[in-house]
């Protein structure tokens, strides 16, 4: 009896000490929730009422300075004017960084952006809406215009107009609360006492919620609209297409050049040498076969270099056997240790996608070799919900970044015609990993 009395106290206070823990604990997470909870609602209340606050000097202004004045409303009404829209898109930035930063909902700003300059050869130039004489007047007249023209200016108008009734209401409940506790907390009638217990309880009770609304409300009313989307959408296809036109022109006249240079001077010189061995062929027969010797080496190596033209191309593998088998021929001729992963009954793509995903693949693993210093790398070609999913991964030094005019920033442009995307992490040191999505459909 004593044993097992013995035994069931030494299990209830391990269980009573653990219960008692998880509840301190659950205290201390609570009021690390409602002090972070309390701050942010702070923060919105100070955003959202910004305007307001600006609204209220305004007319107060002009009051204290219209005692004696016919135009007294004058001031009020150009402060607050100029106030609203001056503030109108800082406040809303200031909410998508909050927004982002506490919920990581991530909040388009759909703003209209600056298109390219150009220069005419009268010197002048063209910045879209108007010719000036200098570069620097242009740029200015052509920011000014586009946000003038914004029609997300609209938008934000009136998100300031509706964020201090609706999130900022309801982020007030926690400062509110605090101010009536030490309001009501500091005097001796009971009523004052019970408004400023309320108040505490209040301010603890909603400040863990209180700024939440600011997320449904941010993303309802500064999301970008469909106009404003389309509107984006015909920007970035026009300059996706200008980018495959340079890109189909660059490449042309790299064909042109190879052609030119190589296998064309190769088919004269063998035209010539076939011509000299005919008129030898009484005179010289050995000569003549020698140069016969010259004329098939030069043909072979003209096969040759059109072949690997036709490769750079489009490859036979790829074409023939597809994107699969196509990566594991390209990683035999990369000087590393290529490990390929594929799904080789799902890979059958359109063409040019599947082009885009071996290039680029090729570009990653001549970036690990030229530039990362690696030994090894993986590749792994994966079929989702919604296309093709390509990484590359190799043990190099790392610190991978794209730049103007790079390989990278070639890749992104290649893919993004066929809406795919490019993630590159690369922390200094590696390893770096590359992940290529192309939404598409299997054949």
């Amino acid at each position: 009896m004593v044993a097992v009395g013995v035994g069931r106290c030494r299990v209830g206070v391990p269980d009573g000490t653990d219960g008692e823990g998880d509840r301190v604990g659950q205290l201390g997470l609570w009021v690390v929730r409602a002090a972070v909870g309390f701050g942010r609602a702070c923060v919105v209340v100070a955003v959202s009422l910004l305007v307001p606050a600006v609204w209220a000097a305004a007319v107060a202004l002009g009051i204290w300075w219209g005692a004696e004045n016919p135009w007294s409303w004058l001031l009020p009404v150009v402060l607050v004017c100029v106030g609203t829209v001056a503030l109108s898109r800082p406040v809303c930035r200031i909410v998508r960084l909050l927004v982002a930063r506490w919920t990581a909902t991530v909040i388009p700003d759909g703003y209209r952006q600056p298109g390219q300059l150009t220069r005419l050869s009268t010197g002048f130039w063209w910045n879209g809406f108007s010719y000036e004489r200098t570069r620097r007047d242009a740029l200015m007249d052509q920011k000014w215009r586009t946000r003038r023209h914004d029609p997300a200016n609209w938008r934000d108008l009136r998100f300031i107009a509706i964020v201090p009734f609706t999130a900022g209401l309801v982020a007030c409940a926690p400062p509110a609360g605090v101010v009536a506790a030490v309001l009501g907390l500091g005097r001796s009638e009971s009523v004052a006492r019970l408004v400023g217990v309320l108040g505490a309880v209040l301010a603890v009770a909603a400040a863990p919620y209180a700024w939440r609304p600011i997320e449904p409300v941010a993303v309802r009313f500064l999301r970008p609209s469909p106009a404003m989307a389309l509107a984006d959408r015909v920007t970035e296809l026009t300059a996706q297409r200008a980018d495959t036109t340079v890109a189909q022109a660059a490449e042309i006249r790299r064909i042109e050049r190879d052609l030119h240079d190589g296998a064309q001077a190769r088919l004269v010189a063998l035209g010539l040498s076939l011509a000299t061995a005919r008129r030898l062929m009484e005179t010289d027969p050995d000569q003549a076969k020698a140069l016969m010797r010259d004329a098939q080496a030069g043909a072979t190596a003209s096969l040759a270099e059109l072949r690997e033209l036709i490769r750079g191309i489009s490859p036979p593998v790829l074409s023939e056997r597809g994107l699969a088998d196509a990566v594991r021929a390209l990683a035999l001729d990369i000087p590393l240790d290529v490990s390929v992963s594929a799904d080789d009954t799902a890979l059958r793509l359109d063409p040019p996608i599947e082009s885009a995903v071996y290039f680029g693949l090729a570009e990653l693993l001549t970036n690990a070799v030229r530039h990362a210093g690696a030994s090894r790398a993986r590749v792994c070609l994966t079929r989702d919900d919604l296309g093709i999913v390509a990484e590359v991964e190799d043990d190099g030094r790392g610190g991978a970044g794209e730049r103007a005019g790079g390989g990278l920033e070639g890749l992104r442009r290649r893919l993004a015609v066929f809406d795919g995307t490019l993630e590159i992490t690369s922390p200094p040191g590696g390893p770096t990993r590359a992940r290529m999505a192309v939404p598409c459909e299997s054949l």
